[in-house]
């Protein structure tokens, strides 16, 4: 009997069944054998045996966030090295969500890419270009257009061969103009239909293979852009506010109200912006919400604090 064993990377996994696509760009549906160590996502690289996926290979890097039980990762996808950061250059972007992503990106092991889209709409893409730097220092920033054309040869120079991109991005940020305006994604375009009210609905393949040479992972669904990061992540999206700390009087400086801080002291003299020192305390507290949440002694902690200071509010109301 022939081998049958082959390699393959996973394009979208439907419960215990996947769709692979082969060394030959083939796809094919196939079964995921039971006991595997790994639950399969798209982008993994998988041995196939008869028809089954019999083993998911180890991963170079992977795209998380916190999985709704509340306990757990869900892994968006793996095996990513590049992560564009979507976001429109008109009235819609949001540098917070830009922030955010980029933690993402970063804790994935990838290299993120800030995608301005729209630009031919922005009354001043310039000001909005260096506002996404401001947000994402460190981070390369293109400016793009799906109208006039402009920065997709630049884009599609990133996402060469050997290359494997997935996009972030709130709905209405242009990824799927995006994705259609790039050389040989016309099927893109065809598997989008409507539905019987209207809609638009996606097929599930997700996996382009780009005319430049690159693979695209589409991650359409992703809408709750829930945080979940390390502190070299944040620290690597703050650098500005982490290198401005290291000048605190105090180690422990929670950069509010303490005399020395060197954090508040940049804000005051206007070389912090007020947004972003905002930034880091959201996601400092997320950080802590998450260690909470994962850690049972860190919640007990937490629950004793809250009725201490329920106790001691009530003492204060009484007459």
């Amino acid at each position: 009997m022939p081998d049958t064993t082959q390699r393959a990377t996973v394009v979208v996994v439907h419960g215990r069944t996947a769709e692979v696509l082969g060394a030959d760009g083939a796809s094919q549906p196939v079964r995921l054998a039971p006991g595997l160590a790994l639950t399969p996502v798209a982008g993994d690289e998988v041995v196939v045996a008869d028809g089954r996926l019999v083993e998911v290979l180890p991963r170079r890097t992977q795209l998380t966030r916190p999985d709704p039980n509340g306990h757990e990762l869900q892994v968006l996808a793996a095996n990513v090295d590049l992560v564009l950061l979507v976001a429109p250059a008109d009235h819609g972007q949001r540098e917070g969500a830009l922030e955010r992503m980029a933690i993402m990106a970063w804790d994935s092991g990838a290299t993120p890419l800030v995608v301005l889209t729209k630009a031919d709409l922005a009354d001043d893409p310039d000001a909005r270009l260096e506002r996404a730097r401001d947000a994402a220092p460190g981070v390369e920033v293109l400016l793009t257009s799906t109208v006039d054309g402009r920065g997709l040869d630049a884009l599609r120079s990133r996402l060469g061969p050997g290359t494997t991109a997935t996009m972030l991005g709130a709905s209405g940020a242009g990824k799927t103009s995006l994705l259609n305006a790039l050389e040989g994604l016309d099927e893109a375009t065809r598997e989008v239909r409507a539905d019987g009210e209207g809609r638009h609905t996606t097929t599930t393949r997700r996996l382009f293979r780009l005319g430049s040479g690159g693979t695209l992972l589409d991650l359409p669904g992703v809408r709750n852009l829930d945080l979940h990061a390390s502190e070299q992540g944040v620290a690597t999206v703050y650098a500005d506010v982490a290198d401005l700390a290291a000048e605190c009087r105090f180690a422990d400086c929670a950069h509010d109200t303490e005399p020395g801080c060197a954090v508040t002291g940049a804000v005051a003299d206007g070389a912090l912006s007020p947004r972003r020192l905002e930034g880091w305390r959201a996601a400092q507290r997320e950080l802590a919400y998450l260690h909470r949440r994962t850690d049972p002694a860190a919640r007990a902690a937490k629950l004793q604090e809250w009725k201490r200071v329920t106790r001691e509010s009530r003492g204060r109301q009484r007459p």
